[in-house]
């Protein structure tokens, strides 16, 4: 290994181990829980230029649409009037515009997605950031505990008399089991937040809003005859016997009898 190499190491080495002296952790999650936050309204701006995007190409189909209809309104009205050199001059205005519309329309296809595309990325966005938050501000009320432990801990150890030291092995001891749970806690907590379980919430409630749905339409009588039959059709189990129309008719009688 050359000297200068050497010398670069031993610098990096240096400044590498001051560096991680001056860092604070305490200070540097609450400066994380603040930038997490100033992200916020950066991403709301940024999602509604593209929906801007959208609406702008949305009014610009509508506009060449009207366009369209009203150059073929005025072919139709040429030719009735017998005057197909007109027609003929604004037949090659509608070709451009009915072009213009194709373009326009996959741009809008294409804002359309963007946007979804967005919204979705700030969804996943704000559940990682209310995540990295929380978890910021677990870490820094245990570290409190710790300090107020350490505190605790120090005081105590400076106690020599006679009779304290059996009280100061169980004030630590029970110190001690207290962070230990708390800690399996933390660990429990952010074992069990997932996608998967938020996206199971989201279809649970997709399925009462369709439930919901479907209630309504019933009582509008927009049911299909086909959906009456398949939900008024009910699976029996396989153990279970069907009891005969005959019997189940005579027990009718029997009972009213």
């Amino acid at each position: 290994m050359s000297i200068w190499s050497r010398f670069k190491r031993a610098v990096k080495s240096l400044f590498g181990g001051a560096v991680s002296a001056m860092e604070d952790p305490r200070t540097i999650l609450e400066q994380n829980i603040r930038e997490l936050n100033d992200q916020v309204p950066e991403m709301n701006e940024n999602i509604a230029t593209v929906k801007a995007n959208k609406i702008m190409l949305e009014k610009e189909v509508k506009k060449t649409k009207d366009r369209v209809e009203q150059l073929s309104d005025r072919i139709r009205t040429a030719l009735k009037s017998d005057r197909e050199d007109i027609a003929k001059k604004y037949a090659k205005r509608l070709e451009d515009q009915k072009e213009s519309l194709e373009r326009t329309q996959e741009q809008l296809k294409g804002a359309e997605r963007a946007y979804q595309k967005a919204l979705k990325v700030k969804k996943a966005f704000m559940r990682e950031k209310e995540q990295k938050i929380q978890e910021a501000k677990d870490a820094l009320r245990q570290h409190e505990r710790a300090q107020w432990q350490a505190e605790i801990a120090d005081t105590m150890e400076q106690f020599e008399v006679s009779g304290l030291d059996q009280t100061h092995d169980e004030m630590v001891r029970r110190l001690d089991e207290e962070s230990a749970k708390n800690e399996a806690r933390m660990e429990m907590a952010l074992d069990s937040v997932d996608t998967e379980a938020l996206q199971i919430e989201e279809d649970a409630e997709d399925l009462r809003a369709q439930q919901v749905v479907d209630e309504f339409k019933a009582e509008m009588g927009m049911v299909d005859e086909e959906e009456s039959i398949e939900e008024e059709t009910i699976d029996l189990p396989e153990d279970e016997e069907i009891e005969e129309p005959s019997k189940t008719i005579g027990k009718q009688r029997s009972t009213s009898e």
